[in-house]
């Protein structure tokens, strides 16, 4: 194949994918919440069964559901009835995954979870097929056609499924109230987690290693003070409240202007500068300063009294990202 023939073909492609995967999210709403709300309802854990393909995105849906707050495990279709079974306790639901809705190792075991009394959830391509007529709940995945160039490996298919996956375990997220310090909880070794979990006062700057200057500060010992404690800003503190705040930035204008360097400072500082909470994950600190049309370098860190206990720069959540 020659390169023009593959020229825009991985676009065509991802095209094609999307397309689809929004043509089955039309119809399948009411399911997704039908299956949810069975969910929702039992105490214990899921079952996921796949095989193939689909037994890997079986795999990481429960990843996904694990992660956030629902128990779930894999069991792989053809190792069931070897022993895999022995997992169940009465009544948990099983959430089925297989394409075309007649693989053998799945069809052989709907008999035997209905004698477990296991709600059966059918992620399925083929509304007629055996496991969608015998599953309690179908999650219509069925697409106009894979987007390999044979049309027989199983892409869109898979990622039909993974997304139908991925929809389910978002809308059990919002029915049990799963927030950000739940997900921090279940990932404390990741960085995501990390990130959630770790609060600004863990790593700022406590207040007596920033500069501190007074309106009847001079530019120039403004520049030595900063210069003494380089985390280029000072701060302008009140009995402890933060009044206000100079940065090189605001130095530099000062003497820019042409100022006189034994004149006051005062009409530099910045009385209303942003600020932040001790308490505010280092993730959500990191949204305040870069999403904006200009970055915020430094974060004065104050707490609910009004009193400013410290100092956040941009440089040490990029280093806390990094350990």
């Amino acid at each position: 194949m020659g390169k023009k023939e593959i020229n825009g073909l991985s676009q065509s492609i991802l095209e094609s994918i999307s397309t689809q995967i929004l043509e089955v999210s039309k119809n399948i709403d009411e399911d997704i919440q039908k299956a949810a709300e069975l969910l929702i309802n039992h105490s214990g854990k899921i079952v996921v069964c796949g095989l193939g393909k689909s037994g890997l995105i079986g795999q990481k849906i429960v990843a996904t559901l694990c992660s956030t707050g629902t128990r779930s495990v894999y069991m792989h279709a053809a190792e069931a009835i070897h022993g895999d079974l022995g997992i169940y306790n009465p009544g948990d639901p099983t959430i089925l995954i297989s394409k075309s809705g007649n693989t053998e190792e799945i069809v052989r075991l709907i008999p035997i979870l209905k004698e477990f009394k296991s709600p059966l959830i059918a992620i399925v391509g083929n509304l007629d097929s055996f496991i969608a007529k015998n599953s309690d709940i179908v999650l219509n995945g069925t697409i106009e056609k894979e987007i390999d160039p044979l049309g027989v490996v199983p892409t869109t298919s898979s990622l039909v499924a993974l997304a139908i996956g991925d929809a389910l375990a978002s809308v059990l997220m919002v029915q049990r109230g799963f927030d950000k310090e739940d997900f921090a909880r279940n990932h404390p070794g990741g960085e995501l987690g990390k990130q959630l979990a770790l609060k600004v006062e863990s790593i700022m700057h406590p207040v007596e290693h920033i500069a501190q200057i007074d309106l009847n500060d001079s530019i120039s010992s403004c520049a030595t003070k900063m210069t003494e404690k380089p985390f280029g800003v000072a701060l302008h503190l009140e009995n402890g409240k933060l009044n206000g705040i100079l940065t090189e930035g605001d130095l530099r204008k000062s003497i820019a202007s042409n100022a006189d360097l034994s004149s006051s400072i005062s009409n530099f500082i910045n009385n209303n500068p942003i600020s932040i909470n001790p308490t505010t994950s280092i993730l959500d600190a990191m949204k305040i300063m870069e999403d904006r049309h200009s970055q915020i370098s430094c974060l004065p860190v104050i707490d609910s009294d009004g009193k400013c206990l410290g100092l956040l720069t941009l440089h040490d959540l990029y280093q806390t990202k990094l350990v």
